[in-house]
C-alpha cells in the first residue's frame, strides 16, 4: 500500500502501533548511553557529571558500578554519589568484584549508573553480559546511565579489527544501542587524547607507552573517531525519521546528503545506479534504489522485467538499500518513498522519446509535484537514434496484447447482439448502462488498453445500432452528441479505475500469497527437530512457490559440503558449484554472474552466526527467471531455512554435550566408588607387608626382594588410584584451592623427597634463580604436579637420563620447565598428552592409566596458568608451566 503523498492524515495502523509502543515504553526505564571513540575520551567523567546534576535536581541516584581506572578527577566525582557495594565472586580461586544486580533491584533507585556496557560478567553471575543486567533494570522501571566505545559495537567489530589489528571480544548487539532513549557522543581530538596518555591520565606510564605503540596510534584514533561520529549521525538520523513519522511530516528535511534512484527498464538505469554509488562513496551518504511496478508495466516482456531486477541486485551489491514497490502512479510512489525516508535528492535519467505537447515526462512530473526535492538528471548514453526514440514500455508482449484487444472487440459485439432485439423495450439510458458494464468487464479481465478500445467500440456500437437513424453514424438529434461524449468519458474513467483496481488487487494477492507461504514455511520450520524434516518442508515449499526441485547441502568436517540426510540426489546439481557458493557466500549457477550456464541455482544459507549450507534449485521449466518479488521470497525463505538448520545444529550440540556431561558424571562417580573400594584392601596389603618385615627381620635376600616388590607394586597402584580420585574430584568441581605464599624451591624439594626412591637410576639438575618471587599456590596440589612430571619422565626415559628442573621470571609470570634428554615425544601428540587416559608410548610398555598429565593441566589451570609440551631441538622433551605472579603481602618491619 502506498500512502498518498499529498495527504497529511496519519496512518491509523501506525498510530495504533505508536500508542502500544508508548504504553510499553512508559513502563520501562530510560537508557542513556555515553558513546565514545575509544578509552580516555571522558565518557565516565561525563556520565558522573550528568548524574551529579540530576542528583542536585532531587533525583534518587545510585552508582551501581563505575570504573575510575585510577583517575583522580573521576574518583572525586564518584565519591559525591551513593555507591552500591559490589558483589564478590570466587572463580577458580580468584575473587572478582562485579555489579550486584539483586542489591540494585532491592535498592530500586530512580537512576543508577552502570559503567562499561560491553563488560562480560564473571561466570557465576546471573547474566553473562552486563547489558543483560541493564535490560533487567530497565524492565523494572529503573533509569540507567552507561558508557560504551565504538569498537564494542557488534556490526563494526570486523571493520575495527581490520583497522587496529586487534580482535575485540567484548561486543554489544546493535539493537541494544538502537533501543537507547538517548545517546550522547563524548568526543576528543586525537592530539588531546594522546596528550592525556602522555600525562598518565588514561593509563599508567608503562601501559600508556605500549598503548600509543599499538591501539592508540594516531591513524587508529582518526578512524575510530570517524566511525563514532558516523554511528552517532545514523542514530540521530533515525531519531529524525521517527519524529517525522510521529508528527506526520511530509516535507523532506535536508539534514544530510541522501540519494534516491528510480530504476526502470530503460538503458540508463544501470548508469544511474553506478552514479549514485559513486556519489554516496564520495560523500558517505546513504542511498536507495527502488523499482516501481505500475499497471503500464504489466505488459513488459520478461526480459525487461528481469533487467529491472538485475539492476536492483546490482544496487544492493554496491551498498544501496533496495525496494520493489507498486502503485498507480510511479511519480507519486517515488515522492512518498523519498519523504518517508527523508531522502532529499532524486537521481533520474532524461526521457528518451518524444511526447505529445500535453504529456510530461517522469522528471517533469517530479519537479512539478515535489518542489522541495532536489532533482538531478543524468545525461543519457549515446545509443542508436531509433532505440532512443522508442520507449521500452511501448514494446509489450505482442501475443498477450492482441488477445486482449480481440476479446475486447468480441465482448462489445456480444453485448450489441444481445441487446439489439430489445432496443424497442429498453430505454436508451439502460442500453448505455449495459455497454458501460461491458467496459468494466473488459477492464477487469483484460486490462487498461482493452478497456480503452471497448469504450470507443461501445460508443460506436450504441450510435450505429441504437440511435436513430439506425445502422449508420448520422445523428439527427444534437442531444445525442452530449450523450456520446458523456458515455465515452464515463467509459474511459470507469475502465481506467477498474483496471487500476484490478492491478492493485493482483499485486495485493501476490503479496498475500508470498506472506502466506512464508508464514506456513516458518511455522513448519519452527517445529522441525531434524535435518530430514527441514528437507521435507523445503521440498514442499520450493515446489509450490518456485516450480522447482531442490536439494540441500550441509557442511561436514573441514567445511566440506555433502548432501543432507534425506536430501534427494539431482543429476543437474554440481557439488563443485555448491562448494564454491558456500566458500564465497554468494549465489551461483543459473541466473547469476557465476557459472550462469549451470542447470541449477545455488543459494548459500546464511544464519546469524554461521553458514549452514547451500540450497540448490533445479527448475522444472527450461526458461526460468525469478521476478523481484519471487527473488525476495527466495532470499527470505533461505534465511528461514538457515535459521532452522542453525537451531537444529545447536540442539544437536546441546544434546551431545548433555550426554557427554552425563557420561562424564557417571564415569567420575564410578571411578570414585571403585577407587575407594580398592584403597581399603591395598591399605591392608601394605600393612601386612610391613608387619611381615618387622616380624621376620632375618628373612633371606630372595624373600626380602619379594616383599619389597610387593610393597612397590602396591605403592604404584595406590598412586594410580589417587590419580583417579583426584581426577574425579576435579571433574566434579569439588576441589578447593588452599592458597598460600610459598617459594618454588620448597615445593620442588618436597617432590624430590617423594620421588627419591624412583630417581635412583636418573640424574636430576635443579636450576632455580635465588631471586624468584613468592608464588600464591596450593602447596599440596603443586607438589602433585611435580610428582607427576617427575614420574612421567622416569617412566618414559631410559636409566641414566638427565632430568632438569628450571625456572625464570617472564613478565607477570614464572615459567617453569621440566625437561629430559631422552627419546622425546611422538610427533603430533604434544597437545593430546594432556587429555585423560592418553599415553605417550606403547600401552603395554609402561603401566598406568594416562591421567598424570591431565591432572597436571587441571591443577595449573585452576591456578590461572597454562601448560604445554614440546620436543627439544637436539633430543628429549620439555614440559612448560606458566604460573601468574601476584603481589605478595607486605611483611611488617620489626620494631
Amino acid at each position: 500500500m502506498v500512502t498518498d503523498p499529498l495527504s497529511n492524515r496519519p496512518d491509523p495502523d501506525t498510530l495504533l502501533a505508536q500508542l502500544v509502543a508508548d504504553e510499553t515504553q512508559g513502563q520501562r526505564g530510560k537508557l542513556k548511553i555515553f558513546f565514545g571513540a575509544c578509552p580516555g575520551v571522558g565518557k565516565t567523567y561525563a556520565m558522573l557529571n550528568a548524574a551529579r546534576l540530576l542528583r542536585g535536581q532531587g533525583v534518587d541516584v545510585v552508582a551501581g558500578i563505575v570504573e575510575t581506572h585510577g583517575r583522580a578527577e573521576t574518583a572525586d566525582l564518584l565519591q559525591q554519589l551513593e555507591i552500591l557495594p559490589r558483589r564478590r565472586i570466587d572463580y577458580k580461586g580468584h575473587i572478582f568484584e562485579e555489579f550486584d544486580l539483586d542489591a540494585a533491584l532491592q535498592r530500586n533507585p530512580q537512576l543508577i549508573l552502570v559503567d562499561e556496557l560491553a563488560h562480560s560478567n564473571t561466570p557465576g553471575s546471573r547474566h553473562p553480559k552486563r547489558w543483560q543486567d541493564i535490560n533487567e533494570l530497565l524492565a523494572c522501571g529503573i533509569d540507567v546511565l552507561t558508557s560504551v566505545n565504538v569498537q564494542h559495537v557488534e556490526s563494526l567489530n570486523d571493520v575495527i579489527s581490520k583497522i587496529t589489528g586487534i580482535r575485540i571480544l567484548e561486543r554489544v548487539p546493535d539493537h541494544v544501542i538502537d533501543q537507547a532513549n538517548e545517546m550522547v557522543l563524548v568526543d576528543l581530538p586525537p592530539e588531546e587524547l594522546l596528550q592525556r596518555l602522555r600525562e598518565g591520565k588514561v593509563y599508567i606510564p608503562q601501559q600508556a607507552e605500549r598503548a600509543m605503540e599499538h591501539f592508540f596510534r594516531k591513524g587508529n584514533l582518526l578512524a575510530l573517531r570517524e566511525l563514532a561520529l558516523r554511528r552517532t549521525a545514523d542514530r540521530v538520523d533515525g531519531d529524525v525519521r521517527a519524529w517525522r513519522r510521529e508528527k506526520s511530516v511530509t516535507t523532506v528535511w535536508q539534514t544530510r546528503e541522501s540519494v534516491l534512484v528510480c530504476v526502470g527498464p530503460g538503458p540508463d538505469s544501470e548508469r544511474l545506479v553506478r552514479r549514485a554509488a559513486r556519489r554516496a562513496n564520495q560523500t558517505g551518504a546513504p542511498w536507495h534504489a527502488i523499482a516501481i511496478e505500475t499497471p503500464s508495466m504489466q505488459n513488459l516482456p520478461d526480459t525487461a522485467r528481469s533487467r529491472i531486477f538485475g539492476i536492483l541486485k546490482l544496487a544492493q551489491e554496491m551498498g544501496g538499500q533496495t525496494a520493489n514497490l507498486s502503485g498507480q502512479d510511479a511519480v507519486e510512489v517515488a515522492i512518498a518513498y523519498a519523504r518517508e525516508y527523508n531522502l532529499g535528492t532524486l537521481l533520474v535519467g532524461r526521457d528518451r522519446y518524444h511526447r505529445l505537447p500535453w504529456q510530461h515526462g517522469f522528471a517533469e512530473k517530479l519537479a512539478r509535484m515535489a518542489p522541495d526535492l532536489e532533482l538531478l538528471q543524468v545525461a543519457r548514453a549515446d545509443l542508436d537514434q531509433k532505440t532512443a526514440m522508442v520507449p521500452v514500455s511501448a514494446k509489450p508482449n505482442e501475443k498477450r496484447g492482441w488477445h486482449s484487444y480481440m476479446w475486447s472487440f468480441l465482448t462489445v459485439a456480444l453485448v450489441t447482439v444481445g441487446t439489439s432485439p430489445l432496443h424497442a423495450l429498453l430505454d436508451k439510458a439502460n442500453i448505455v448502462m449495459i455497454f458501460l458494464l461491458a467496459v468494466v468487464f473488459t477492464a477487469i479481465q483484460f486490462g487498461r488498453g482493452a478497456a480503452i478500445l471497448a469504450a470507443f467500440l461501445a460508443v460506436a456500437a450504441f450510435d450505429f445500432f441504437f440511435v436513430p437513424p439506425r445502422f449508420n453514424f448520422a445523428v439527427h438529434d444534437a442531444q445525442y452528441l452530449v450523450t456520446f461524449a458523456v458515455m465515452l468519458i464515463v467509459a474511459l474513467v470507469v475502465g481506467q479505475l477498474t483496471a487500476g483496481l484490478r492491478f492493485q488487487a493482483s499485486a495485493a494477492c501476490k503479496r498475500e500469497q508470498r506472506m502466506q507461504a512464508l508464514y506456513e514455511m516458518s511455522r513448519d520450520l519452527s517445529s522441525a527437530l531434524s535435518v530430514e524434516q527441514i528437507v521435507e518442508i523445503c521440498q514442499r515449499f520450493i515446489k509450490r512457490g518456485f516450480n522447482a526441485s531442490m536439494t540441500l547441502f550441509v557442511p561436514g568436517q573441514g567445511e566440506h559440503l555433502w548432501l543432507a540426510e534425506g536430501a534427494p540426489t539431482l543429476d543437474a546439481v554440481d557439488s563443485g558449484i555448491a562448494q564454491w557458493s558456500f566458500d564465497h557466500g554468494q549465489n551461483a549457477g543459473l541466473g547469476t554472474d557465476t557459472l550462469p550456464s549451470a542447470h541449477a541455482l545455488f543459494v548459500p544459507l546464511k544464519a546469524p552466526t554461521r553458514l549452514c549450507g547451500v540450497l540448490a534449485l533445479v527448475p522444472d521449466e527450461p526458461h526460468w527467471e525469478l521476478p523481484p518479488g519471487q527473488q525476495l521470497l527466495l532470499n527470505t525463505s533461505a534465511t528461514l531455512i538457515a535459521i532452522a538448520l542453525e537451531r537444529v545444529y545447536y540442539v544437536i550440540l546441546a544434546r551431545d554435550a548433555q550426554v557427554s556431561m552425563e557420561s562424564e558424571r557417571l564415569r567420575n562417580s564410578l571411578l570414585s566408588a571403585i577407587s575407594h573400594d580398592l584403597r581399603t584392601p591395598l591399605t591392608v596389603i601394605t600393612g601386612l607387608v610391613d608387619a611381615m618385615r618387622l616380624a621376620n627381620p632375618s628373612l633371606s635376600e630372595p624373600h626380602i626382594g619379594l616383599v619389597n616388590t610387593i610393597r612397590d607394586e602396591v605403592t604404584r597402584t595406590v598412586t594410580m588410584i589417587n590419580n583417579l580420585l583426584d581426577m574425579a574430584r576435579m571433574q566434579m568441581g569439588s576441589v578447593v584451592l588452599k592458597r598460600g605464599w610459598q617459594t618454588l624451591e620448597e615445593v620442588v624439594g618436597l617432590s624430590m623427597n617423594h620421588c627419591a626412591a624412583l630417581l635412583t637410576h636418573h640424574l636430576v639438575r635443579i636450576d632455580l634463580p635465588p631471586d624468584l618471587p613468592l608464588l600464591e599456590m596450593d602447596t599440596i596440589l603443586m607438589e602433585r604436579v611435580f610428582n607427576n612430571l617427575l614420574e612421567n619422565a622416569i617412566k618414559y626415559t631410559p636409566h641414566g637420563t638427565l632430568i632438569t628442573i628450571s625456572a625464570y621470571l617472564d613478565g607477570a609470570f614464572v615459567k617453569i620447565s621440566v625437561s629430559d634428554n631422552g627419546l622425546g615425544l611422538p610427533p603430533g601428540i604434544e597437545n593430546q598428552l594432556f587429555e585423560k587416559f592418553t599415553r605417550g608410548k606403547i600401552e603395554s610398555a609402561v603401566a598406568g592409566f594416562g591421567l598424570g598429565l591431565a591432572i597436571v593441566r587441571a591443577i595449573i589451570e585452576a591456578h590461572g596458568g597454562s601448560v604445554w609440551a614440546e620436543n627439544l631441538p637436539e633430543r628429549g622433551a620439555r614440559f612448560n608451566l606458566l604460573l601468574p605472579v601476584n603481589d605478595p603481602p607486605s611483611i611488617p618491619e620489626e620494631a
